[in-house]
């Protein structure tokens, strides 16, 4: 019998996605059987309506001191969770909920305390693809990540990932980058620690609207040297 879950969903200035999203999500969790579920929005510094909304769908807000990250962002969804299992999904639902169902099935029949989406196992599941220049510069980013960190993942950037609410706290307490190389660090991480995770073939579909910055991907490709340079120093004992 499934247990409880969490949905976070990190979110910065989207007030014009978020009630779309927020009303699939509940749509969704009211067809499952899961004996508790709750939906938490976490504001990152909004200038606009997000919070309100969040508050008006009548959904868990959590709020960030100021304008932190993403990363900061999802570490402070996680911790805060209620559920035995925790799913975090970008707030523009580009991975649709649905897919929650292939990572729980995965996790439950291998025994795993994780499972991550992936677009590059299977890339018939992409609808809408990314602009050329931004799935060439992921595919070299993977590259560059599998080098120094050694992970065996082909996509830890897709932003839908599941996990044991035991280990998540293991984890996200141990994450240092608050911005979007964190994905490489929580990975490295649940490795380090002994937790078995899952790559799992997702549908997903570029939405318009990134909120990331071509200089903010450019600096994440220095993310994974510097998970490598805080394990080396312990950081994550």
């Amino acid at each position: 019998m499934r247990r409880s879950i969490s949905i976070i969903i990190p979110a910065y200035n989207e007030e014009k996605r978020l009630p779309t999203t927020l009303a699939k999500v509940k749509e969704y969790l009211a067809s499952t059987s899961w004996e508790f579920t709750e939906i938490v929005v976490v504001d990152d510094g909004s200038r606009d309506l997000t919070p309100d909304i969040a508050r008006k769908a009548g959904v868990r807000l959590l709020q960030n001191p100021g304008n932190r990250g993403k990363g900061y962002s999802v570490r402070h969804g996680m911790l805060e969770a209620k559920g035995d299992w925790l799913l975090f999904s970008d707030a523009d639902l580009s991975c649709p909920i649905e897919e929650l169902d292939k990572l729980w099935t995965s996790v439950q029949r291998d025994h795993a305390q994780a499972a991550i989406g992936s677009r590059d196992l299977d890339r018939s599941l992409i609808g809408v693809r990314q602009p050329l220049f931004r799935e060439f510069g992921g595919r070299f980013f993977n590259l560059v990540m599998r080098l120094i960190t050694g992970l065996p993942f082909h996509d830890t950037q897709c932003g839908f990932k599941l996990f044991e609410g035991a280990a998540a706290r293991e984890i996200f307490r141990r994450q240092l980058l608050e911005r979007f190389g964190f994905d490489v660090e929580i990975l490295y991480i649940a490795e380090h620690l002994g937790y078995r995770t899952l790559e799992v073939p997702v549908r997903w579909n570029d939405v318009a609207g990134t909120k990331v910055r071509m200089t903010a991907a450019i600096a994440a490709f220095l993310d994974p040297l510097k998970v490598r340079w805080n394990a080396i120093q312990g950081k994550y004992k």
